[in-house]
Parts: structure tokens; sequence; C-alpha cells
């Protein structure tokens, strides 16, 4: 298995969803390919990767077999990402999700009338670093939220 091809094909299939949730206008088939073209394929990139990996079908160095894979322990976790692998099928993973957490921010920034502009820095900062504009969104969300009289 390449790893490398497909570490670069999961990272412009995110690059490409992330610049279309931040620079295009929010048509519904946009929201949609976002979802579906960009999280589905991740996902389906991921679990494929993932199954392979585990049953012996594709080898790499840390997770060779069900038996090396160990969350109890930190170096358990830490042996999962060793190898060039388990890197791309744990970043894959983080690549679907801050993109679905994206997508939902943007979907609930637009009901709740914040603009694109303000927008923008908080759905960039849940690109870089996932939780950090999460939580932004989170604390900034909370006082329109109230205002409308609605938690959702």
């Amino acid at each position: 298995m390449n790893w490398d091809a497909l570490f670069s094909a999961v990272n412009i299939i995110a690059l490409v969803a992330w610049a279309g949730l931040i620079l295009l206008p929010r048509w519904p088939a946009l929201l949609a390919a976002c979802l579906y073209a960009g999280v589905g394929l991740l996902c389906l990139i991921y679990s494929v990767a993932l199954a392979a990996v585990v049953t012996g079908i594709l080898e790499t160095s840390a997770l060779a077999s069900a038996t090396a894979i160990d969350f109890t322990t930190i170096d358990g976790v830490r042996s999962i990402f060793t190898g060039d692998g388990g890197a791309t099928i744990g970043w894959t993973h983080y690549l679907a999700f801050d993109l679905f957490a994206g997508i939902w921010i943007a979907r609930d920034a637009d009901q709740k009338k914040f603009s694109r502009l303000a927008q923008a820095p908080i759905l960039l900062a849940t690109f870089l670093a996932g939780p950090i504009g999460l939580l932004i969104w989170l604390v900034l969300r909370e006082g329109r939220a109230r205002k409308s009289g609605r938690w959702h």
C-alpha cells in the first residue's frame, strides 16, 4: 500500500471540501457534496483502510495485526501511530470529524444569522485545530441561541 499517496488523497479531499465550505455560497448541493463527497468519502476510506490493516490484508509496521491495537495505555496508542498506515488512518479520522464539525458550525451559523465573514475564522480554526474552532463556536453561538429562545 502506498500510504503517502493515500495521505495526499485524503488531504486533497478535505482541503477541497473545506475550501468550498468557507469560500462558496452555501447552496444545498454544496453542503450535500461536503457531507457525502467529503465526510462520507473520508469515512469510507478510513473504514476500508482500518479493516484491511486489522484483518491483515494490508500491513503497516504498527498495525500489523489486531493484537497490536491497544487503546488502554499511552504506549499502546503511541504505537498505533508510529507507522505510515497508522498515521494515515488516524489522520483520516481527524479530517472526517473536523469536517463534519465544520459543516455543523456553518449550518448552525447560517441559521443563527452570523455573517460569512464572522464564520470564516471559526471555520478556519476548526479546519486547523478542530476542537479549538468548535469551542470558539460553542461560546459564540450561546448568546444568539439564548436570544432566539432555542438551543438547537
